[in-house]
């Protein structure tokens, strides 16, 4: 806190800062109007961005991870450190992201969003040492299953599955390109109506709020797939790394935030089994 070399803003701004990847970017603020010259921030859709105009300090998947870290937007507890699973376990029941609570001294997560109301959510809950026990296992499982493959069997089923996923994500993509564009060319309509008096004041504010509205939400969307597609050709570029992974975390003992960071996307937690001491869990791995 009393540096006076490294200040958070300083360190925020090299985690987000592109000129780092070696990439040009400009236009992130415009004018309101020619007649003011008063600037406001610009969505990143309209940023001027141009890649490979020097060299890149940070490599790109590392770049990727720290980009993903971020948009998890997880808070450390009091001590500083950030929780195992923290943004990374889900409720099976409603989707909603499990939060931490501390008992006797042990971590467990639970859905909060049974509090909300009755008919809410059914809720989940499981301790944080059964749930690192059940993905140490699982990945064991996976491990064994998976080297015992052969090479080219698993590297047909790599570039398939990674190809496939990389084919239905530029279609969506597209599909919200299109989207962003009907309504950018539904703002410019609007406009013109309300100057030919087809449309009053009330009305176009009105309109043209919810449009806008809308096109923000959808770039904002554009703008998190079009990093996703970014992973997924740099996985593609790099080669079938699976083998070296699970090959690295096999026989483990105990997780880390790294290793569950470089490892899961998320994980979905059920309600436990009536009479029982079973959580059915499910693992969305990065690999």
């Amino acid at each position: 806190k009393n540096s006076t070399l490294w200040k958070y803003f300083a360190i925020s701004d090299m985690l987000t800062n592109e000129i780092y990847i070696g990439n040009m970017v400009q236009g992130k603020y415009g004018s309101v109007s020619y007649k003011t010259k008063q600037n406001k921030p610009r969505p990143q859709s309209e940023w001027y961005r141009v890649e490979g105009t020097h060299e890149a300090i940070i490599d790109r998947p590392l770049w990727n991870r720290v980009q993903s870290m971020i948009a998890e937007r997880a808070k450390p507890f009091d001590c500083g450190t950030v929780g195992l699973f923290a943004r990374k376990a889900r409720c099976a029941n409603c989707g909603y992201t499990m939060r931490s609570t501390k008992n006797r001294g042990r971590h467990y997560l639970q859905c909060s969003n049974r509090h909300v109301a009755k008919d809410a959510c059914i809720g989940s809950f499981i301790s944080v040492e059964k749930l690192e026990r059940m993905v140490i296992d699982e990945l064991n499982r996976l491990a064994a299953a998976y080297l015992d493959k052969d090479e080219l069997e698993r590297s047909i089923e790599f570039c398939e599955n990674l190809q496939g996923q990389k084919k239905q994500l530029v279609d969506t993509l597209s599909a919200y390109e299109k989207r962003i564009a009907e309504y950018t060319k539904g703002l410019r309509d609007l406009y013109m109506d309300k100057v030919k008096g087809l449309l009053n004041d009330s009305d176009f504010s009105a309109l043209s709020k919810e449009f806008s509205s809308e096109k923000s939400r959808l770039e904002r969307v554009l703008l998190d797939g079009q990093r996703q597609l970014a992973e997924l050709e740099d996985r593609i570029a790099v080669g079938d790394n699976r083998k070296a992974l699970v090959e690295r975390y096999i026989n483990l003992e105990h997780l880390t935030r790294e290793i569950v960071e470089i490892l899961i996307d998320h994980i979905t937690v059920g309600k436990r089994i009536s009479g029982t001491k079973d959580v059915p869990i499910e693992i969305h791995w990065n690999f």
